[in-house]
C-alpha cells in the first residue's frame, strides 16, 4: 500500500511533461544529429515533414516546420543518410521526445552522389535525357542568351571570346550560380528567355548558354536541381551547358542539346570566326566564277560541235520541196477527176425526178393518212364525252347543304369552347385574387410597421441607412427618426438627440452590483 504520511510534492501529468520538456530543451539545445532518414513519406498536408532519424541501435522522431521546409537546400528522402542540426524537444501529447531541424544536409560527398545517381536514373527513366528530345544547334545565331552570374568572369570570358569570333546580340540573364536559390533561379532564366514578351523591346535568343566556372560537387549541386532540368529539357531554344571544368558533370549537361566542357568552348561552339567565314565565303564565289566560266566555254564548244553536224539548209528542204511539187501535180487531175465524178452522179439523179413522179408519191401518202386521220377525230369525241360526264358528276357532289352543314357543327363547337374559357378565366381571377389577398396579409404581417405599433422607433442617417448601434452616431450628425405616424429629423447633440419636436430623454445608467463579501466574479 502507499505510504499515506510521504512528503513527496503531488503534481499533475502536464506539470511533469513541463518540466521534462523544459529540462531537455535547457540541457540539450541545440544539437547536430547524423542518421539515416526513415518513415519519410512527403510533406504532410499541412506542409509540416514528419519522420525519424535512426542508426544501428535506436530511433529519434524528427519535425520540420513548413516554414523552415521551404528554406531547406537539401529536402529529406527515404534511406538518405544526413546530418540534421535542430533543437532537442519533447512532444507531451505522446510522450516522445523529438528534433526540431533547422537545417539538413546530406552526410558527406558519398550521400551526395548516392542522391545525385538517384536522381540521375529517375530523369532518364521519363526520357528527359533522350538524344531524340535534343534540338541542332543554330550556326549563324542573331541573339544570344546567357544565364550566369553578371560578376563572374565567367562572362566576361564569353562575351570577349564571342567578341572575338564574331561580334552578335547578347542579352544576359542574371542569377546566382550558388546557394540554395540558384537552381530555381537558372531555372526561371531559361524559362524566361523563351517567353520574352514583346513589350519589353528583348529580343528573343536564337541560342541559350548556362555557364558557370568550376567548384566542388556542393558548388555545382544547384545545377543538379530537378527544375531546372525539367526547364532546360523542355526549352523550345537550343541549350548549350558550360557548367564547371571538363571534369564536371551535372544533371543539366545530360539534358542541355549540347555540352561544352568550359564557358570558352561554349562561345567556341555558339558562333562560327568571321574572319574564316569571310575567308570561306570568298574562295566559294572564286570557285563558282571559274565553275560559271568552265561551263560557259563547254557549252559554247558544244554549240559549234552540233553546229558543224548539222547539214546545209538547202539539203534539208530539198526534199519536202520535191514532196510539195509532186502533191502539186496530183491535185490538179484530182480535183478534174473528182468534178467529173460529181457531175455525172447530178445527172443521174436529176433524170429520177420527174412531176409524175412526185404527183404519185404524195397521193400514197394521202391514201396512208386518211384512216389516221378518221381514228384521231373519233377518239377526241370520246374523250370530250368522258370529260363532260366526270365534270357533270363532281358538279352534282358540290351541294350548299353539306357545307352548311359543316359550319353549323363548327359553330356549336366554337360556342362550347368559348363558354368553357370564360369558365376557366373566371377559376383563374379567383384564384389570382386569393393568392393577392394571401399576399398582402403575409406582407403586412412581416412589414416593420407592425413594429412600429408597438412603441418602436426607426433610426436612419442622413444617407438614408439603418443606425443600428449608438457607437456609429457622432455627435451634430443629423438622423431621421420613422415612427408609426410619420418620420421625425433630429440632430445628435453632445449628451443625445435634440430636435424641433422631441425632447432628449436622459437614459438611466444600469449598473451592476456586485454581491458583499468575496471577491467572486459574476458570469455575465
Amino acid at each position: 500500500m502507499p505510504d499515506s504520511k510521504s512528503n513527496a510534492l503531488e503534481v499533475t501529468v502536464t506539470e511533469l511533461s513541463g518540466k521534462l520538456k523544459r529540462t531537455v530543451e535547457d540541457t540539450f539545445g541545440h544539437v547536430r544529429v547524423r542518421g539515416e532518414i526513415s518513415g519519410f513519406r512527403g510533406p504532410h498536408s499541412s506542409g509540416h515533414c514528419y519522420f525519424s532519424l535512426k542508426d544501428e541501435k535506436a530511433r529519434l522522431e524528427a519535425v520540420i516546420w513548413r516554414g523552415q521546409a521551404a528554406k531547406l537546400k537539401h529536402m529529406p528522402e527515404e534511406g538518405l543518410e544526413v546530418i540534421a542540426s535542430g533543437k532537442l524537444t519533447t512532444y507531451p501529447g505522446s510522450s516522445k521526445y523529438q528534433i526540431v531541424i533547422d537545417n539538413i544536409e546530406p552526410a558527406g560527398a558519398g550521400a551526395l552522389m548516392a542522391l545525385l545517381e538517384e536522381r540521375r536514373k529517375k530523369l532518364a527513366a521519363e526520357g528527359l535525357f533522350e538524344e531524340g528530345r535534343k534540338q541542332l544547334l543554330p550556326y549563324m545565331p542573331k541573339v544570344i542568351g546567357v544565364v550566369t552570374s553578371p560578376t563572374g568572369a565567367v562572362i566576361r570570358d564569353i562575351l570577349h571570346r564571342i567578341a572575338d569570333r564574331f561580334p552578335v546580340h547578347v542579352v544576359v540573364w542574371p542569377v546566382r550560380v550558388q546557394g540554395e536559390t540558384s537552381g530555381k533561379e537558372v531555372a526561371n532564366g531559361v524559362h524566361q528567355l523563351n517567353n520574352l514578351p514583346e513589350a519589353m523591346g528583348i529580343p528573343r535568343p536564337d541560342l541559350i548558354i548556362v555557364a558557370r566556372g568550376g567548384g566542388s560537387l556542393e558548388d555545382l549541386w544547384g545545377f543538379n536541381d530537378e527544375t531546372l532540368v525539367r526547364s532546360v529539357s523542355n526549352s523550345m531554344i537550343p541549350v548549350i551547358s558550360a557548367v564547371g571544368h571538363e571534369t564536371d558533370w551535372t544533371l543539366v549537361d545530360h539534358a542541355a542539346d549540347w555540352r561544352a566542357p568550359t564557358p570558352t568552348a561554349a562561345a567556341e561552339k555558339a558562333v562560327p570566326i568571321r574572319a574564316e567565314l569571310e575567308a570561306y565565303i570568298a574562295d566559294l564565289g572564286a570557285r563558282l566564277r571559274g565553275a560559271m566560266s568552265r561551263l560557259s566555254d563547254n557549252r559554247r564548244n558544244s554549240v559549234r560541235s552540233a553546229a558543224r553536224g548539222l547539214p546545209a539548209p538547202d539539203m534539208l528542204l530539198a526534199l519536202p520541196r520535191r514532196r510539195f511539187d509532186e502533191a502539186s501535180g496530183r491535185l490538179d487531175r484530182e480535183l478534174t477527176n473528182r468534178v467529173g465524178r460529181v457531175r455525172d452522179r447530178f445527172n443521174q439523179t436529176g433524170a429520177r425526178l420527174s412531176v409524175r413522179s412526185l404527183e404519185l408519191r404524195i397521193s400514197r401518202a394521202r391514201e396512208t393518212l386518211q384512216p389516221f386521220e378518221r381514228r384521231h377525230q373519233n377518239s377526241l369525241s370520246n374523250m370530250l364525252e368522258r370529260r363532260k360526264e366526270r365534270f357533270t358528276q363532281r358538279a352534282q357532289r358540290l351541294r350548299i347543304e353539306p357545307i352548311a352543314n359543316r359550319l353549323g357543327s363548327g359553330r356549336q363547337s366554337v360556342e362550347r369552347s368559348e363558354k368553357t374559357m370564360q369558365a376557366r378565366l373566371q377559376n383563374l381571377f379567383a384564384q389570382a385574387h386569393q393568392q393577392l389577398d394571401r399576399n398582402g396579409r403575409l406582407l403586412n404581417t412581416l412589414s416593420y410597421k407592425s413594429t412600429l405599433e408597438r412603441g418602436f422607433a426607426v433610426v436612419r442617417n442622413e444617407n438614408g441607412k439603418l443606425v443600428k448601434n449608438a457607437s456609429t452616431v457622432k455627435a451634430g450628425q443629423a438622423l431621421s427618426i420613422d415612427m408609426l405616424d410619420g418620420s421625425i429629423d433630429a440632430v445628435v447633440g453632445a449628451t443625445g438627440i435634440s430636435g424641433d419636436t422631441t425632447k432628449p430623454k436622459k437614459a438611466a445608467a444600469k449598473t451592476n452590483s456586485k454581491p458583499d463579501g468575496g471577491n467572486q466574479g459574476q458570469l455575465f
